[in-house]
Protein backbone atom coordinates (compact mmCIF):
# COMPACT_ATOMS: atom_id res chain seq x y z
CA UNK A 1 0.00 0.00 0.00
CA UNK A 2 1.61 3.20 -0.71
CA UNK A 3 1.87 5.75 2.04
CA UNK A 4 0.87 9.21 1.68
CA UNK A 5 3.28 12.33 1.65
CA UNK A 6 1.77 14.25 4.26
CA UNK A 7 5.19 16.30 4.23
CA UNK A 8 4.50 17.53 1.07
CA UNK A 9 1.13 19.46 1.93
CA UNK A 10 3.16 20.67 5.49
CA UNK A 11 3.86 24.64 5.81
CA UNK A 12 7.31 25.78 5.32
CA UNK A 13 8.59 25.26 8.69
CA UNK A 14 11.67 23.34 9.80
CA UNK A 15 11.82 22.12 13.33
CA UNK A 16 14.86 22.36 15.73
CA UNK A 17 15.44 18.37 15.61
CA UNK A 18 13.15 15.55 14.07
CA UNK A 19 11.15 15.79 16.88
CA UNK A 20 9.00 12.36 18.22
CA UNK A 21 5.70 11.82 19.82
CA UNK A 22 3.35 9.09 21.32
CA UNK A 23 -0.23 9.52 20.01
CA UNK A 24 -3.45 8.43 22.05
CA UNK A 25 -5.46 6.02 19.47
CA UNK A 26 -8.65 4.71 19.34
CA UNK A 27 -8.66 4.42 15.46
CA UNK A 28 -12.11 7.08 15.60
CA UNK A 29 -11.24 10.20 13.23
CA UNK A 30 -10.15 12.55 15.49
CA UNK A 31 -6.85 10.38 16.76
CA UNK A 32 -6.25 9.15 13.14
CA UNK A 33 -6.39 13.22 12.20
CA UNK A 34 -4.11 14.17 15.10
CA UNK A 35 -1.23 11.45 13.92
CA UNK A 36 -1.85 12.47 10.89
CA UNK A 37 -1.45 16.73 11.45
CA UNK A 38 1.77 15.90 13.37
CA UNK A 39 3.38 13.50 10.44
CA UNK A 40 3.11 16.51 8.22
CA UNK A 41 4.98 18.73 10.13
CA UNK A 42 7.76 16.17 10.15
CA UNK A 43 7.29 14.39 13.33
CA UNK A 44 7.63 10.72 13.84
CA UNK A 45 4.72 8.90 15.42
CA UNK A 46 4.28 6.12 17.99
CA UNK A 47 0.26 5.31 18.47
CA UNK A 48 -1.08 3.71 21.58
CA UNK A 49 -4.17 1.71 21.31
CA UNK A 50 -5.35 0.76 24.87
CA UNK A 51 -7.51 -2.14 25.59
CA UNK A 52 -10.01 -2.09 28.18
CA UNK A 53 -12.94 -4.86 29.13
CA UNK A 54 -15.56 -2.18 28.53
CA UNK A 55 -14.97 -1.44 24.70
CA UNK A 56 -13.65 2.15 23.29
CA UNK A 57 -11.45 -0.20 21.53
CA UNK A 58 -10.50 -2.39 18.36
CA UNK A 59 -13.00 -5.26 19.66
CA UNK A 60 -16.12 -3.00 20.34
CA UNK A 61 -17.92 -1.23 17.12
CA UNK A 62 -18.68 2.43 18.81
CA UNK A 63 -17.50 5.66 16.90
CA UNK A 64 -14.24 5.69 19.27
CA UNK A 65 -13.28 2.74 18.56
CA UNK A 66 -11.72 1.16 15.05
CA UNK A 67 -8.99 -1.29 14.54
CA UNK A 68 -6.12 1.32 13.76
CA UNK A 69 -3.81 -0.81 11.87
CA UNK A 70 -5.19 -0.33 8.17
CA UNK A 71 -4.82 3.29 9.25
CA UNK A 72 -1.09 3.24 10.50
CA UNK A 73 -0.57 0.81 7.19
CA UNK A 74 -1.72 3.59 4.91
CA UNK A 75 -0.26 6.53 6.61
CA UNK A 76 2.56 4.66 7.73
CA UNK A 77 2.87 5.35 11.90
CA UNK A 78 3.47 2.52 13.89
CA UNK A 79 1.04 1.22 16.65
CA UNK A 80 1.43 -0.68 19.47
CA UNK A 81 -1.50 -2.43 22.07
CA UNK A 82 -1.79 -2.03 25.60
CA UNK A 83 -4.34 -3.48 27.93
CA UNK A 84 -5.21 -1.54 30.85
CA UNK A 85 -6.86 -4.62 32.35
CA UNK A 86 -7.56 -4.21 36.42
CA UNK A 87 -6.16 -0.75 36.71
CA UNK A 88 -9.13 0.50 34.36
CA UNK A 89 -11.61 -2.02 36.43
CA UNK A 90 -10.17 -0.52 39.67
CA UNK A 91 -11.35 3.34 38.25
CA UNK A 92 -14.49 1.95 36.67
CA UNK A 93 -15.49 0.94 40.68
CA UNK A 94 -14.16 4.44 42.59
CA UNK A 95 -13.30 6.98 39.83
CA UNK A 96 -11.62 10.09 41.86
CA UNK A 97 -13.30 12.64 39.74
CA UNK A 98 -16.21 10.45 39.47
CA UNK A 99 -19.02 9.36 36.75
CA UNK A 100 -20.66 10.71 34.02
CA UNK A 101 -24.35 9.87 33.47
CA UNK A 102 -23.49 6.30 33.48
CA UNK A 103 -20.88 4.19 34.62
CA UNK A 104 -18.26 6.31 32.78
CA UNK A 105 -15.43 7.38 34.56
CA UNK A 106 -14.28 9.51 31.14
CA UNK A 107 -12.05 12.30 33.29
CA UNK A 108 -10.13 9.36 35.21
CA UNK A 109 -9.73 7.48 32.17
CA UNK A 110 -7.91 10.37 30.22
CA UNK A 111 -5.86 10.78 33.12
CA UNK A 112 -4.84 7.22 32.99
CA UNK A 113 -4.36 6.79 29.50
CA UNK A 114 -2.09 9.47 29.12
CA UNK A 115 -0.08 8.38 32.39
CA UNK A 116 0.70 5.09 30.92
CA UNK A 117 1.58 6.88 27.21
CA UNK A 118 3.33 9.46 29.09
CA UNK A 119 5.49 6.49 30.53
CA UNK A 120 6.12 4.85 27.41
CA UNK A 121 7.18 8.24 26.06
CA UNK A 122 9.86 8.50 28.95
CA UNK A 123 11.10 5.18 27.60
CA UNK A 124 10.78 5.61 24.37
CA UNK A 125 12.73 8.96 24.17
CA UNK A 126 10.22 10.56 22.50
CA UNK A 127 9.43 14.56 23.33
CA UNK A 128 5.68 14.65 23.78
CA UNK A 129 2.20 13.63 24.01
CA UNK A 130 -1.14 13.93 21.35
CA UNK A 131 -4.50 13.16 21.27
CA UNK A 132 -7.48 13.89 19.04
CA UNK A 133 -9.41 15.55 21.65
CA UNK A 134 -11.47 18.27 20.40
CA UNK A 135 -12.67 20.96 23.03
CA UNK A 136 -16.29 20.98 23.76
CA UNK A 137 -16.94 17.68 22.16
CA UNK A 138 -17.50 15.24 25.17
CA UNK A 139 -19.33 17.31 28.09
CA UNK A 140 -17.52 15.58 31.08
CA UNK A 141 -13.17 15.65 29.87
CA UNK A 142 -12.97 17.70 27.00
CA UNK A 143 -13.78 20.69 28.48
CA UNK A 144 -11.01 24.08 29.09
CA UNK A 145 -11.00 23.79 32.43
CA UNK A 146 -10.76 19.72 32.79
CA UNK A 147 -7.88 19.19 29.89
CA UNK A 148 -5.41 21.03 32.54
CA UNK A 149 -6.26 18.87 35.34
CA UNK A 150 -6.20 15.53 33.58
CA UNK A 151 -2.59 17.04 32.31
CA UNK A 152 -1.89 17.66 35.92
CA UNK A 153 -3.01 14.47 37.58
CA UNK A 154 -0.99 12.30 34.57
CA UNK A 155 2.27 13.83 35.59
CA UNK A 156 2.74 15.29 32.02
CA UNK A 157 1.17 18.83 32.30
CA UNK A 158 2.67 20.74 29.34
CA UNK A 159 3.26 17.88 27.44
CA UNK A 160 -0.23 16.96 25.91
CA UNK A 161 -0.55 18.28 22.29
CA UNK A 162 -4.11 18.57 20.91
CA UNK A 163 -3.55 19.12 17.61
CA UNK A 164 -6.96 19.93 16.39
CA UNK A 165 -7.83 22.28 19.40
CA UNK A 166 -4.17 23.74 19.48
CA UNK A 167 -5.42 26.75 19.07
CA UNK A 168 -8.04 27.74 21.56
CA UNK A 169 -5.75 26.26 24.44
CA UNK A 170 -2.42 27.23 26.04
CA UNK A 171 0.98 26.82 24.22
CA UNK A 172 2.35 23.31 25.12
CA UNK A 173 6.04 22.09 25.58
CA UNK A 174 5.97 21.69 21.88
CA UNK A 175 5.04 24.58 20.46
CA UNK A 176 7.34 26.99 22.73
CA UNK A 177 10.44 24.94 22.63
CA UNK A 178 10.25 25.33 18.17
CA UNK A 179 9.51 21.40 17.74
CA UNK A 180 5.74 22.36 16.33
CA UNK A 181 4.98 25.36 14.79
CA UNK A 182 1.44 26.85 16.80
CA UNK A 183 0.20 27.86 13.46
CA UNK A 184 -0.21 24.62 11.97
CA UNK A 185 -2.65 23.32 14.15
CA UNK A 186 -6.09 23.98 13.94
CA UNK A 187 -9.22 25.50 16.53
CA UNK A 188 -12.24 22.54 15.93
CA UNK A 189 -14.79 23.04 18.70
CA UNK A 190 -17.99 21.38 19.83
CA UNK A 191 -19.99 18.81 18.22
CA UNK A 192 -20.25 19.01 14.92
CA UNK A 193 -17.67 17.29 12.71
CA UNK A 194 -17.70 18.83 9.12
CA UNK A 195 -14.25 20.41 10.14
CA UNK A 196 -12.43 17.20 10.50
CA UNK A 197 -14.23 15.63 7.62
CA UNK A 198 -13.18 18.49 5.63
CA UNK A 199 -9.61 18.18 6.70
CA UNK A 200 -9.47 14.08 6.67
CA UNK A 201 -10.41 14.98 2.26
CA UNK A 202 -7.68 16.66 2.47
CA UNK A 203 -5.41 13.53 4.26
CA UNK A 204 -6.88 11.55 1.77
CA UNK A 205 -8.56 9.55 4.62
CA UNK A 206 -12.11 7.98 3.69
CA UNK A 207 -12.33 5.07 6.03
CA UNK A 208 -13.26 5.76 9.23
CA UNK A 209 -16.36 5.31 11.83
CA UNK A 210 -19.68 7.24 11.90
CA UNK A 211 -20.71 9.36 15.15
CA UNK A 212 -22.29 7.37 17.42
CA UNK A 213 -22.40 5.93 21.19
CA UNK A 214 -19.22 5.78 23.01
CA UNK A 215 -17.41 2.98 25.28
CA UNK A 216 -19.63 0.65 26.82
CA UNK A 217 -19.91 2.28 30.51
CA UNK A 218 -21.99 5.25 28.46
CA UNK A 219 -24.75 2.42 27.29
CA UNK A 220 -27.46 2.85 30.24
CA UNK A 221 -28.25 -1.09 30.21
CA UNK A 222 -25.13 -2.17 30.41
CA UNK A 223 -24.07 0.22 32.90
CA UNK A 224 -27.16 -0.29 34.70
CA UNK A 225 -25.64 -4.29 34.70
CA UNK A 226 -22.31 -3.22 35.95
CA UNK A 227 -23.04 -1.39 38.54
CA UNK A 228 -25.62 -4.18 39.98
CA UNK A 229 -22.86 -6.38 39.50
CA UNK A 230 -20.24 -5.10 41.15
CA UNK A 231 -22.86 -4.57 44.01
CA UNK A 232 -22.89 -7.96 44.59
CA UNK A 233 -19.80 -9.22 43.27
CA UNK A 234 -17.04 -6.74 43.73
CA UNK A 235 -14.36 -8.26 42.20
CA UNK A 236 -15.74 -10.03 38.61
CA UNK A 237 -14.16 -12.61 36.65
CA UNK A 238 -13.43 -11.57 33.38
CA UNK A 239 -15.97 -13.91 31.99
CA UNK A 240 -18.54 -12.36 34.17
CA UNK A 241 -18.05 -8.94 32.58
CA UNK A 242 -17.94 -10.22 29.65
CA UNK A 243 -21.15 -11.59 29.87
CA UNK A 244 -22.47 -8.53 30.41
CA UNK A 245 -22.16 -7.54 26.99
CA UNK A 246 -24.62 -10.45 26.01
CA UNK A 247 -28.59 -11.58 25.97
CA UNK A 248 -31.23 -10.72 28.74
CA UNK A 249 -29.95 -11.05 32.12
CA UNK A 250 -31.97 -11.77 35.10
CA UNK A 251 -31.31 -12.08 39.04
CA UNK A 252 -32.94 -14.88 41.22
CA UNK A 253 -32.49 -13.48 44.12
CA UNK A 254 -31.47 -9.36 45.08
CA UNK A 255 -28.91 -10.76 47.62
CA UNK A 256 -27.05 -13.67 45.75
CA UNK A 257 -24.66 -13.61 42.97
CA UNK A 258 -26.43 -15.80 40.98
CA UNK A 259 -27.86 -14.76 37.66
CA UNK A 260 -29.93 -16.30 34.78
CA UNK A 261 -28.49 -15.13 31.43
CA UNK A 262 -30.74 -15.83 28.19
CA UNK A 263 -29.50 -15.22 24.21
CA UNK A 264 -31.38 -12.76 22.67
CA UNK A 265 -30.26 -14.20 18.77
CA UNK A 266 -28.17 -16.71 17.17
CA UNK A 267 -25.16 -14.34 17.39
CA UNK A 268 -25.61 -13.95 21.24
CA UNK A 269 -26.43 -18.48 21.07
CA UNK A 270 -23.14 -18.73 19.85
CA UNK A 271 -21.18 -15.62 21.87
CA UNK A 272 -23.30 -17.36 25.39
CA UNK A 273 -21.60 -20.88 24.15
CA UNK A 274 -17.86 -19.82 23.76
CA UNK A 275 -18.20 -18.40 27.20
CA UNK A 276 -19.42 -21.81 28.57
CA UNK A 277 -16.86 -23.25 31.41
CA UNK A 278 -17.05 -26.82 32.14
CA UNK A 279 -18.65 -26.53 34.85
CA UNK A 280 -21.10 -24.57 34.19
CA UNK A 281 -24.58 -25.14 33.28
CA UNK A 282 -27.16 -24.38 30.49
CA UNK A 283 -30.08 -24.89 28.98
CA UNK A 284 -32.02 -24.86 25.61
CA UNK A 285 -35.57 -26.31 24.70
CA UNK A 286 -35.10 -30.09 23.24
CA UNK A 287 -35.91 -28.99 19.16
CA UNK A 288 -32.45 -26.04 20.07
CA UNK A 289 -35.56 -23.43 18.67
CA UNK A 290 -34.77 -21.17 21.87
CA UNK A 291 -32.42 -19.37 23.57
CA UNK A 292 -29.22 -20.53 24.96
CA UNK A 293 -29.69 -20.02 29.05
CA UNK A 294 -26.64 -20.05 31.17
CA UNK A 295 -26.66 -20.15 34.80
CA UNK A 296 -23.48 -18.28 36.64
CA UNK A 297 -22.35 -17.37 40.21
CA UNK A 298 -22.88 -21.32 41.25
CA UNK A 299 -21.10 -24.52 40.56
CA UNK A 300 -24.50 -26.85 41.82
CA UNK A 301 -27.60 -24.87 40.90
CA UNK A 302 -30.46 -26.56 42.86
CA UNK A 303 -33.80 -27.87 41.23
CA UNK A 304 -35.74 -24.72 41.70
CA UNK A 305 -33.45 -22.69 40.35
CA UNK A 306 -32.50 -25.25 37.54
CA UNK A 307 -36.60 -24.98 36.87
CA UNK A 308 -36.63 -21.49 37.01
CA UNK A 309 -34.22 -20.77 34.53
CA UNK A 310 -36.02 -23.93 32.40
CA UNK A 311 -39.19 -21.79 32.58
CA UNK A 312 -36.98 -18.10 30.85
CA UNK A 313 -35.79 -20.76 28.53
CA UNK A 314 -39.26 -21.71 27.59
CA UNK A 315 -40.90 -18.13 27.37
CA UNK A 316 -38.27 -16.74 24.75
CA UNK A 317 -38.36 -20.45 22.93
CA UNK A 318 -40.38 -20.27 19.60
CA UNK A 319 -42.88 -22.71 21.71
CA UNK A 320 -43.77 -19.86 24.21
CA UNK A 321 -47.37 -20.33 23.70
CA UNK A 322 -47.56 -23.55 24.61
CA UNK A 323 -48.31 -24.78 27.96
CA UNK A 324 -45.45 -26.68 28.63
CA UNK A 325 -42.05 -26.82 27.07
CA UNK A 326 -39.63 -29.42 26.98
CA UNK A 327 -35.67 -28.42 28.33
CA UNK A 328 -32.63 -29.87 28.06
CA UNK A 329 -30.03 -29.49 30.61
CA UNK A 330 -26.41 -29.78 29.89
CA UNK A 331 -23.52 -29.99 32.59
CA UNK A 332 -20.37 -30.77 32.22
CA UNK A 333 -20.41 -30.97 28.97
CA UNK A 334 -23.36 -33.67 28.64
CA UNK A 335 -27.14 -33.70 28.83
CA UNK A 336 -27.93 -33.58 32.55
CA UNK A 337 -31.83 -33.86 32.56
CA UNK A 338 -34.78 -33.05 30.73
CA UNK A 339 -37.23 -30.67 32.08
CA UNK A 340 -41.03 -29.80 31.33
CA UNK A 341 -41.25 -26.44 31.92
CA UNK A 342 -44.14 -23.58 31.54
CA UNK A 343 -43.02 -20.11 29.92
CA UNK A 344 -42.89 -17.39 32.65
CA UNK A 345 -45.09 -15.17 32.81
CA UNK A 346 -44.35 -11.75 32.05
CA UNK A 347 -44.89 -10.30 35.58
CA UNK A 348 -41.97 -12.61 36.61
CA UNK A 349 -40.00 -11.99 33.87
CA UNK A 350 -39.98 -8.38 34.89
CA UNK A 351 -39.31 -8.84 38.50
CA UNK A 352 -35.74 -10.90 37.85
CA UNK A 353 -35.28 -9.29 34.72
CA UNK A 354 -31.65 -6.76 35.28
CA UNK A 355 -32.60 -3.63 33.21
CA UNK A 356 -32.16 0.71 33.91
CA UNK A 357 -35.73 0.96 35.09
CA UNK A 358 -37.76 3.83 32.82
CA UNK A 359 -38.34 7.06 34.07
CA UNK A 360 -42.40 6.81 35.67
CA UNK A 361 -41.87 2.88 36.61
CA UNK A 362 -40.39 1.39 38.91
CA UNK A 363 -38.51 -2.06 38.12
CA UNK A 364 -36.05 -3.94 40.26
CA UNK A 365 -32.15 -3.51 39.35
Amino acid sequence: MQTPDLKSQAPNFKPNKNPKAVALLSGGLDSTLAILVMKRLGVEVTAITFLTHFGCDISDSSSCSRNPFPAAEKFGFKVKLSHLADKFIDIVKKPAHGHGRNMNPCIDCRILMLREAGEYMRMSGADFLITGEVLGQRPMSQRKETFPLIDRESGFAGYVLRPLSAKLLKPTVAETSGLINRDSLYNFSGRSRKPQMKLAEEFGLDDYPNPAGGCLLTEPNYAWRLKELLELTPNPTLLELGLLRLGRHFRPSAQSPVKIIAGRDEGENNELEKLIAPGDTYMMSADQKSPIVLITGTDQPGAALINMAASICARYSRSKNQPAVKIDVFSGGKLAASVQAAPAKDEVIDALRIQKPEKGRKVKP
